[in-house]
């Protein structure tokens, strides 16, 4: 089975690939997802996390309180390392099940939608890497118009990830993004026949 990364930047579009792949027959695991179910109330990886940074982590109702947790972990880097080491070996194990299950139930290809493929240099783990692309000044106007937020803060949020312009020689395909959504749809679908062509 074709594994395939798929990534952007924030106010990229890629969500919206995701989508247009998920709507043409591929199956798409989103990271972000798999990260949730790692930690769902009554789940291990919940237990080690609390254990870790205490009871206050936890909603009344003994979810994670994700703004508290994202609130330790933002300024604090070891704080954040010790989160990452209790979660990431989870959301790999977990990303190699459902990739299994993917691949035992037929599936020629699969995409895993996967936000900073390229700052945790994950490329190594895909067959092909997609990365959805807009130029750095529409990613800004995009963000600013999407969230209502300054100059500033959309400044703050996009430097925050790697700059869109070094991940583009590191992917295997750019799908541009600076078009209408009928042009990205077009896009998309032509890449989806071209790989299955290959298939």
């Amino acid at each position: 089975m074709l594994w395939i990364g798929l990534t952007g930047g924030i106010a990229t579009g890629k969500s919206t690939v995701s989508n247009y792949i998920e709507e043409l027959g591929w199956p798409v695991v989103d990271a972000d997802l798999v990260a949730r179910e790692v930690v769902q109330k009554g789940s291990e990886g919940l237990g080690e996390v609390v254990k870790a940074f205490g009871p206050e982590i936890l909603t009344p109702d003994g979810t994670l309180d994700r703004a508290q947790m994202r609130k330790l972990v933002f300024k604090d880097q070891q704080k954040r390392q010790l989160l990452e080491g209790l979660l990431h070996p989870r959301i790999q194990r977990r990303t190699a099940q459902k990739r299994g299950e993917l691949e035992a139930s037929g599936y020629k290809v699969a995409v895993y939608d996967v936000p900073l493929l390229f700052e945790k240099s994950l490329q190594g783990q895909f067959d092909q890497t997609f990365l959805v692309y807009v130029a750095p000044e529409l990613q800004r106007q995009r963000l600013m118009a999407r969230d209502g937020i300054s100059q500033d803060d959309a400044d703050r949020l996009i430097s925050s990830q790697m700059p869109i312009d070094q991940k583009r020689p590191l992917a295997t395909r750019v799908i541009e993004n600076s078009g209408t959504k009928e042009d990205l749809q077009a896009q998309v679908q032509e890449l989806v026949q071209e790989i299955e062509s290959q298939l």
